[in-house]
C-alpha cells in the first residue's frame, strides 16, 4: 500500500528498499525515538548545571508530588497554601503521579516532558512520509524535533503544554486526512491542558464547520467549537477563581481593558488593533514562525489554528509572550508543520518535485541555523556534561540541610531541595516572624535571576530579616548563603 502512495522515481532504486523497509510508523518512531533520546540528555543537563529554576520546575514538582500522595496540588513556591488549580487549569498533571510516586525527584517531569514533546514527531513524520515519500518524511520530521518552539519548551524547565504537544500534532494529521472525529478526539483533552486551549479547541471546531463538508461534519464542528469557547469561560471565570487564593483569574491583568473601567470607543478600538503589530518583536516572533516552514506551510488554512493563540500573546502585555523563547510556541509547531504537509499535499505548485526539494532544502536550512543558535548546541559543547566548581559546591553546601525541612531558598537553589523538602521562596511570606518560619534559608547571590521572581533587593532585605531574628550563619561560601533557625 505505501509503494502505491509514494511512486519511486527510476533513478533511485535504494529510495525503493528504503520504502519496502520501513514505513511511515517505523519511520516516525525512529525520530521521535531520536529525540526523546537528545531532548532528555538536553534537560537533565541543564538541570545538573542549575539551569533549571522554582519557577517553574519546583513549582510543578510540588504539585505533581501533591497528586502523587492523593493530595490537591498545594505548591509553596507560589505562596502559602497555594492551590496550582488556581493559577492555570491544567489537571492533565495529575496523570504523571504514578510515575513520580516511583520516581520522586524533578527528573522524572524532566522526563516525561521529552517523551511528550518526542511523540508529536511520530505523527508530523508519518504523515509527511505518507503525503510526499521518506525524504520529505525524514526531512520534515528532523525539522520539527529540531525546530526552535520545541526545543525552547525542551530547555526552560517543565511546563503542562508538554501534554498539547503531541494531542495538537496528532489533531491536526488527522485533519488532514480526513479523519474528522479522530481529530476532535484528540483535540478535547486540550480543555484540561491550560485554560486558553480551549479556544484552539474552538478553532478546531470552526475548521470543521468550514472545511468539513458534509452536513454532519459541519454540526460536529460547531458543536465543538461551542464546547471549546465554553470550556475556556468556564474555567477562566469558575474554576480558576474558585481554587485562586484571592478569588480571581491572576492574568485578566495583562489583557487590554482590564486596567481601567473606561468603556468602548472608536478610538480603544483602534489602539487594540495597532497593539496586535507593535512592538516589532511580535512581526520577528511572526517570521520566526514562518521560517522552519519554508514560508509555504502558513498557504494552508490549518494555521487558523495557531489564531487564537497568537490573539491572546499579542494582545498581552507580557513582554515574554511576543518573543521567539521560552515555552510559549511549542504549542504552534505541530500545527505549522501539519500545514507543510498539507500544502505539500494540497498545492498544484508544489507538485514537481523540484518545487518539493526547494521547500525541504529551505526547512532543513532554517533547522540546522536555529540548532545552531538555541539551546540544542549544548549538547554538543564539554562544559555541558561538567558541571562547574559553584555547582559542585551548591551541592555539597545543601547536602547538609536534613530530609523534610522547611527551607526559604532562592530561584536556582530550589530545584535541588524541592524533592526532599519543603521548599518556598526567600522573598516570600512567611518569613521569620510567621508561626511557621523556615528551619533554613539558603540563597546564592550569583543567580542570574534577579528580577523574576525575587528582585535582588527583596531578597537581600529577606536575608537581613532572618538574620536580625536569630537565624545564624552555617556557611556562606562562592556567593552562597545557608541560614539555620
Amino acid at each position: 500500500m505505501i509503494d502505491n502512495l509514494v511512486r519511486p522515481a527510476p533513478t533511485a532504486p535504494t529510495l525503493s528498499v528504503v520504502r519496502r523497509r520501513t514505513g511511515p510508523t517505523q519511520l516516525g518512531l525512529a525520530v521521535g525515538g531520536l529525540y526523546f533520546v537528545l531532548y532528555t540528555l538536553l534537560s537533565i543537563s541543564r538541570h545538573e548545571r542549575m539551569l533549571s529554576a522554582a519557577f517553574d520546575l519546583g513549582i510543578f514538582e510540588q504539585a505533581v508530588r501533591a497528586y502523587a500522595h492523593g493530595q490537591l496540588p498545594v505548591v509553596p513556591l507560589k505562596g502559602p497554601g497555594y492551590d496550582l488549580l488556581g493559577d492555570h487549569f491544567h489537571p492533565v498533571l495529575a496523570l504523571l503521579a504514578p510515575a513520580y510516586r516511583l520516581f520522586p525527584t524533578p527528573v522524572t517531569l524532566l522526563v516525561a516532558q521529552a517523551a511528550l514533546l518526542a511523540l508529536a514527531c511520530l505523527p508530523v513524520t508519518r504523515w509527511a512520509y505518507r503525503t510526499a515519500g521518506p525524504r520529505a518524511g525524514l526531512v520534515i520530521g528532523l525539522a520539527f524535533g529540531s525546530s526552535w518552539g520545541i526545543v525552547s519548551a525542551v530547555s526552560f524547565d517543565f511546563h503542562e503544554i508538554c501534554f498539547a504537544v503531541p494531542l495538537l500534532a496528532f489533531a491536526v494529521e488527522a485533519l488532514g486526512e480526513r479523519r474528522w472525529r479522530a481529530a476532535v478526539l484528540w483535540a478535547l483533552p486540550l480543555v484540561l491542558v491550560k485554560e486558553d486551549l480551549g479556544l484552539t479547541v474552538a478553532a478546531l471546531g470552526g475548521y470543521l464547520a468550514h472545511r468539513g463538508g458534509a452536513r454532519p461534519v459541519r454540526r460536529l464542528g460547531l458543536a465543538v467549537a461551542v464546547f471549546g469557547l465554553g470550556a475556556t469561560v468556564v474555567e477562566m471565570a469558575v474554576l480558576l477563581p474558585l481554587a485562586n487564593p484571592h478569588g480571581v483569574f491572576d492574568y485578566w491583568h495583562q489583557l487590554p481593558g482590564t486596567h481601567t473601567g473606561g468603556g468602548a470607543s472608536p478610538w480603544a478600538a483602534l489602539a487594540l488593533a495597532a497593539k496586535l503589530g507593535w512592538p516589532p518583536v511580535k512581526w520577528l516572533l511572526l517570521l520566526m514562525l514562518a521560517a522552519p516552514v519554508a514560508f509555504v506551510g502558513v498557504r494552508s488554512p490549518l494555521v487558523l489554528l495557531c489564531a487564537p493563540t497568537l490573539a491572546w500573546r499579542f494582545l498581552a502585555d507580557n513582554v515574554h509572550y511576543w518573543q521567539p523563547s521560552y515555552h510559549y510556541s511549542a504549542i504552534l509547531m505541530p500545527v505549522l508543520f501539519g500545514a507543510l504537509v498539507d500544502c505539500l499535499g494540497r498545492r498544484p505548485g508544489l507538485q514537481p518535485a523540484r518545487g518539493r526539494r526547494r521547500v525541504l532544502a529551505v526547512c532543513a536550512a532554517f533547522a540546522v541555523v536555529t540548532t545552531a543558535v538555541y539551546p540544542m548546541r549544548e549538547l554538543a559543547l564539554p562544559s555541558s556534561w561538567q558541571p562547574s566548581a559553584h555547582v559542585r559546591k551548591a551541592h555539597r553546601l545543601l547536602a547538609a540541610i536534613p530530609d523534610g525541612a522547611h527551607v526559604a531558598s532562592t530561584n536556582r537553589l530550589a530545584p535541588i531541595l524541592v524533592a526532599r523538602a519543603e521548599v518556598s521562596l526567600v522573598c516570600q511570606q512567611p518569613g521569620p516572624l510567621s508561626a511557621d518560619p523556615p528551619e533554613w534559608v539558603v540563597a546564592d547571590a550569583t543567580d542570574p535571576t534577579v528580577k523574576s521572581p525575587c528582585a535582588e533587593a527583596a531578597t537581600a532585605a529577606a536575608l537581613a530579616g532572618y538574620r536580625a531574628e536569630g537565624y545564624r550563619t552555617v556557611a556562606e561560601e562562592d556567593g552562597i548563603t545557608v541560614l539555620r533557625r
